[in-house]
């Protein structure tokens, strides 16, 4: 038994080390994080090495294809068919709409160059979580349970879910009952749940023939809108919307800074492979590629796709269909016929999200608990890739538990805009540290293996407009209320704040009140479970 296992542990680091070996400088090989986690203790995140943060699941599995389709189907949602309409509601005008497309492409580039950087020096699992934990290491856990409160109270996909259930009714012909909808949204997050967790290798080819859909469907939206400009079908003057483009638009920074959010949701989920390091085979290579690739892909559909929506409907209709600017170009261009067939692509383009995002964050939630992150029983069964030894189930029920909280609790009409900026006012706060930490880097530890270095004025601009998406927020909308009356417009930034500083007063607690009042200290310790997978553990050492 013995023999077997450390026969199986050699074979495993052997394939690794054969994996992230990649050219640094011009004729020059390094070991990737072996030579910075063995040269320099100072740049090792967390408690366990990159031999052990690798060890057990299914192995590296995905490709270039695979995680290039991987970013493709969480970029491209529900997003692009819905936002439009609010953007453009947001802003006033057809060009500033346009503009924040392209602003949010230049954003969405800077940040996946910065986290590319960060990727290749550090390619394991985790995102975010690891390079926090390589910069901000005092106090100890501080930054990993801080970022555990945001990824898991607020990592949820249940937006999408109601998503596709909606959009099911309406192709089926069925009208929408509070709770008819919350069923079908309740059987798509238990279905991804079981899908990735009992039968991984069906789930990820589902998810990439999914995403090769949504490019599909993408570009039969840009071809038909190429059609609909040259003036051959039943639209009569596709051009209207381009003239005086910019009249209208909003003069109020609050308008700007909560429309922007919208575009990075539609444009969120380009770090997608930082999350799964551990599954890709070659990653520092891989990620170099399938990155700017995805992301690449995802731009210039949306660019397209929004000039040939903008063609086929004018500002006017759209502001008083009170549908999605999607559903009016389908129904302008094809009849009131095809708005049945575009629910079709919306709702398997909602839950191809779901099935993606739900992917990645469960590996996320694996990597907290693996690093000893106190969860309720305990963190090992957490940490496991139960019942299969191959996907991390456990991880995947973290992500279900606040999926179906938020499916089930709010009214949809009100509670679904609120979350979209809930979500992502945090993850602003967090990109902001995320740069700081890159110079951080730059000025201390220069002499770092880095196989890919974002030029640094991109990541400034990444930092001067994530500081304006922190302040801008609060300043008061010009029509005083915000998009999601009758909720305070400054209110997602205060709970996407609170639900962080749950993360300090957690941290706090486990870390400081506890062992003071009861008088022991925490000692971590490694332990191997019965799949392969390290974890830390820590204990209560009863103080003298």
């Amino acid at each position: 038994m013995t023999t077997t296992w450390w026969s199986r542990l050699s074979k495993q680091q052997k394939k690794h080390q054969d994996d992230h070996a990649f050219e640094s400088q011009p004729g020059e090989k390094y070991q990737g994080i072996h030579k910075l986690s063995n040269d320099d203790a100072d740049l090792t995140p967390g408690e366990l090495t990159f031999e052990e943060d690798t060890a057990g699941g299914m192995g590296r599995h995905l490709g270039v294809m695979s995680c290039t389709l991987l970013i493709v189907g969480n970029v491209i949602g529900t997003g692009i068919f819905s936002t439009p309409s609010s953007i453009l509601s947001s802003v006033g005008s057809v060009g500033a709409s346009l503009m924040l497309w392209v602003l949010g492409f230049l954003l969405s580039f800077c940040g996946l160059f910065i986290w590319l950087e960060f990727g290749t020096m550090f390619p394991r699992s985790g995102g975010e979580k690891v390079y926090l934990e390589a910069v901000y290491r005092k106090p100890k856990y501080l930054a990993t349970i801080v970022f555990s409160a945001n990824a898991i109270l607020l990592g949820f996909t249940a937006s999408n879910c109601i998503v596709f259930a909606s959009n099911i009714l309406v192709a089926a012909g069925r009208p929408a009952s509070r709770w008819n909808e919350r069923g079908i949204a309740l059987g798509v997050i238990f279905f991804v749940t079981l899908l990735h967790g009992l039968i991984p290798k069906t789930g990820v080819l589902i998810m990439n023939l999914l995403s090769m859909f949504k490019i599909v469907i993408l570009v039969f939206v840009v071809i038909t809108g190429w059609v609909v400009l040259s003036g051959k079908t039943r639209v009569a003057d596709p051009y209207y919307n381009f003239r005086n483009a910019f009249a209208g638009s909003s003069t109020s920074s609050n308008d700007y800074a909560t429309a922007t959010f919208k575009v990075l949701y539609a444009y969120s989920g380009w770090s997608n492979v930082n999350y799964v390091m551990n599954d890709v085979r070659n990653p520092v290579r891989t990620l170099k590629i399938a990155g700017p690739l995805g992301l690449g892909i995802c731009t210039v559909l949306y660019l397209l796709a929004n000039v040939a929506y903008f063609s086929a409907a004018t500002k006017t209709e759209i502001d008083e269909s009170g549908v999605t600017v999607a559903a009016l170009f389908f129904g302008n261009v094809f009849g009131s016929v095809a708005k049945r067939a575009l629910s079709v692509f919306i709702a398997l383009s909602a839950i191809g999200n779901v099935i993606t995002a739900t992917f990645s964050a469960s590996r996320v939630n694996q990597e907290l608990a693996k690093e000893g992150i106190p969860f309720p029983f305990g963190n090992k069964f957490w940490a496991s890739n139960w019942p299969t030894g191959k996907s991390p189930l456990p991880g995947l029920i973290i992500h279900l538990i606040p999926s179906v909280i938020v499916i089930i609790g709010p009214p949809p009409n009100i509670a679904y805009p609120f979350i979209l900026d809930i979500q992502e006012y945090p993850k602003q706060i967090i990109n902001f540290f995320i740069v700081i930490a890159l110079f951080y880097l730059r000025w201390k530890k220069p002499d770092a293996v880095r196989p890919f270095k974002v030029w640094w004025p991109l990541a400034v601009f990444f930092l001067a407009a994530a500081s304006f998406l922190l302040i801008a927020p609060f300043l008061k909308p010009s029509n005083g209320v915000g998009d999601t009356p009758p909720l305070p417009y400054y209110l997602y930034c205060l709970v996407g704040i609170a639900v962080m500083f749950v993360g300090v007063l957690y941290w706090a607690a486990w870390r400081i009140m506890l062992p003071k009042v009861f008088g022991y200290e925490l000692v971590p310790r490694k332990e191997r479970l019965d799949d392969g997978t390290f974890v830390t553990v820590f204990s209560s050492k009863k103080m003298q």
